[in-house]
């Protein structure tokens, strides 16, 4: 009898804990697909890049939450913050789903790559090909993607002028993508890894439950 108690306290006590760690798991990931979504608000344009192409930190929270909750946290946060962009889009969907795409690429290499063995220096490895593959994969997603439906709205000659106005010698929207996409989306992914590695620390605790 003893023992049938003991296993069915060890029971019960799994049950609550794992029913604790998912009502937390639910509050954090809305928590950071609000920050995130708010996130999205606070862009801004830079000199180097065309006035239709702006700089934000929306995947902070994002990676945020990929290290501390693992990664489908991240992903979550990605696709979340970008669902509720939705009912205020100027791109009829489109703008959101490359978000949605890039930022898990980003988010989701850096959290499995920090899931499988966890510290500081795999948290930087995993963050670092996160950004970079973004960055690569922001190539191909915009040229075959996002580029072709954006030219029902502005022609691709208009697109390519816009990158010309900054640096004339493009000659087409694969070698713009390249020159400035690529190289502008993985210094945009450094930026949040930078800031996570600042914060990480004094947030951890308080996201696991720790504190």
């Amino acid at each position: 009898m003893d023992t049938n108690k003991s296993l069915l306290h060890s029971r019960s006590a799994a049950t609550g804990a794992a029913g604790r760690f998912g009502i937390r798991y639910m509050t954090v990931t809305a928590m950071l697909s609000a920050v995130a979504f708010i996130l999205m608000f606070l862009d801004f344009s830079v000199p180097f890049m065309p006035a239709f192409i702006k700089m934000d930190l929306s995947e902070l929270p994002a990676l945020i939450g990929s290290f501390a909750m693992g990664p489908l946290c991240g992903v979550l946060v990605c696709l979340i913050k970008n669902v509720l962009h939705l009912f205020i889009s100027t791109t009829g969907g489109v703008g959101e789903l490359s978000n949605f795409i890039l930022g898990v690429a980003f988010v989701l290499p850096a959290g499995l790559i920090y899931q499988r063995k966890k510290g500081r220096m795999s948290a930087l490895a995993g963050s670092l090909i996160g950004a970079a593959f973004m960055g690569a994969f922001s190539v191909a997603s915009n040229y075959f993607f996002v580029y072709p439906v954006y030219y029902n709205f502005m022609s691709e000659e208009m697109v390519l002028s816009a990158y010309q106005v900054i640096l004339p010698s493009m000659k087409n929207i694969l070698q713009c993508l390249v020159c400035f996409n690529m190289p502008f989306t993985f210094i945009k992914g450094l930026f949040s890894v930078a800031i996570t590695f600042v914060v990480y620390k004094h947030l951890s605790p308080v996201l696991k439950g720790n504190r």
